[in-house]
C-alpha cells in the first residue's frame, strides 16, 4: 500500500503533469514541423536540385530487384521490384526535421528566457525588512557610548 500511496503522490505532482502537457504539446509539435517541411520546404529544396528529386526518392541500389535494374527513380518502384536498397534520402528527411524542430525550440527558449529577464530586471529590489543583526548591535553599542 505504501507503494500505491508513494506512486500517486508522485503522478499528481504538478512537474509530472507539466512534463505530460508538454510531450503532448511537443507530439503535435513534431506533426506541425513534418508538416511544414514535407509540404512547404522540402518541394522548394527539390525544385532547387538540379535533378528535382525528393529527398525520400534518394537511394542506393545494393542488389539488382527482381527485373535485374539497378537505377529506379522512386523508393516504392525499388520496393516493388523487391531491390535491396539503402534508402538515405528518409535519413537525411528525417535530420532536417529534427534541426527545424531544434531551431525552433531553441527560438522559443529564447524568447521565454529575454521575457523572464525582463521581468527580474524590472522588478525593484525588496525593502529591507529592517536592520541586520549587525546593525542592531552597532546601534546597542553606540546608544551605551551616548549615555557615558
Amino acid at each position: 500500500m505504501a507503494f500505491l500511496k508513494d506512486f500517486k503522490s508522485f503522478a499528481l505532482k504538478g512537474n509530472v503533469m507539466d512534463l505530460a502537457v508538454g510531450v503532448i504539446i511537443g507530439a503535435a509539435f513534431g506533426k506541425i514541423v513534418t508538416a511544414v517541411v514535407n509540404d512547404l520546404l522540402m518541394p522548394v529544396i527539390g525544385y532547387l536540385t538540379p535533378s528535382g528529386a525528393r529527398f525520400a526518392d534518394l537511394l542506393f541500389v545494393l542488389k539488382a530487384g527482381k527485373s535485374g535494374k539497378t537505377v529506379y527513380s522512386t523508393l516504392a518502384e525499388a520496393s516493388a521490384d523487391s531491390a535491396t536498397v539503402l534508402a538515405y534520402g528518409d535519413f537525411l528527411q528525417t535530420i532536417l526535421d529534427f534541426l527545424i524542430v531544434a531551431i525552433c525550440i531553441f527560438m522559443i527558449v529564447k524568447g521565454f528566457e529575454r521575457m523572464r529577464h525582463k521581468e527580474n530586471a524590472a522588478a525593484p529590489p525588496p525593502p529591507p525588512a529592517g536592520p541586520t543583526p549587525t546593525e542592531v548591535l552597532l546601534m546597542e553599542i553606540r546608544d551605551e557610548l551616548k549615555k557615558r
